[in-house]
């Protein structure tokens, strides 16, 4: 007699479902001293037949999440048939469902693995703009979906998160008169890039709050109208040479910018 305790966890996607939920519930009854073998993709009475064949031999049981009705009901059926103790994992919940929502599921394995794909997609995303925020490294330039440019206070960085949440990898880039801005700035798609335009008396407003935050007094360089003149020419210069879209953004909140630039992705 086996006293190992077995499940077979057969699933029409890759099993990982399944198999938590009966680890779940072996943890309450053994201290790690189990088996699990998993069979993903089932498809077929066949394979269900086969491993309700071993259970029986191997005193084993069988957890399974299909969401096909028809071999959901032939496993159902058969289990008790062969006496094989056998877990509907996503039968009742999908029953209930279908009562509460008066809908009929879709009927298509593997949904939740394309939600985990498009939350590591978000996740990655959210990483790229972290990793190359405020042209700290111009090899993000090649690899951005879009690339921000703009001087400093034109919610570069906020706006590259926004997006990222939307699973759009940016890279921003500063543009600061002192400074070359870096050479693959010219080299990519102009498409690609998006230039952040503001008024000077807006971004005066601005500076000097920022200022203010920081306890500083409202009159350092960085909030002079001479100097944000500068800055501002500096980056008309630039974008005139990148010859790429530009969106004010001198009365728009980022959410605003963010669809505005989700918007000419799109086209």
């Amino acid at each position: 007699m086996n006293t190992q305790p077995i499940v077979f966890v057969l699933s029409d996607s890759v099993g990982e479902t399944a198999e938590l939920v009966v680890k779940a519930g072996l943890s309450q009854f053994t201290n790690g001293d189990y088996k699990i073998q998993r069979v993903p993709y089932v498809e077929d009475k066949e394979t269900i037949d086969e491993f309700l064949q071993i259970a029986k031999e191997k005193r084993g049981m069988i957890g399974f999440t299909l969401v096909d009705p028809e071999l959901r009901n032939y496993l159902n059926e058969r289990s008790k048939l062969m006496q094989v103790e056998a877990i509907d994992i996503m039968g009742p919940t999908l029953e209930a469902m279908e009562r509460v929502f008066d809908k009929s599921p879709r009927q298509e394995a593997g949904l939740i693995h394309k939600l985990d794909e498009d939350y590591f997609k978000k996740i990655e995303a959210i990483e790229f703009a972290v990793k190359y925020d405020d042209g700290r490294d111009p090899r993000g330039i090649a690899r951005a979906d879009i690339i921000l440019v703009g001087v400093s206070r034109t919610s570069k960085t906020p706006l590259s998160q926004y997006l990222a949440h939307k699973r759009i990898k940016v890279a921003n880039v500063p543009i600061v008169p002192e400074v070359d801005p870096p050479e693959e700035l010219f080299e990519v798609d102009p498409a690609k890039c998006i230039g952040l335009r503001i008024t000077a008396d807006k971004l005066n407003g601005i500076r000097k709050e920022r200022l203010k935050a920081l306890g500083l007094g409202d009159q350092a360089t960085y909030a002079n109208m001479d100097r944000i003149h500068q800055e501002l020419d500096y980056f008309d210069k630039v974008i005139n040479k990148i010859k790429c879209p530009v969106i004010d953004v001198s009365h728009k909140a980022v959410e605003e910018t963010a669809n505005l630039i989700m918007r000419m992705i799109q086209k």
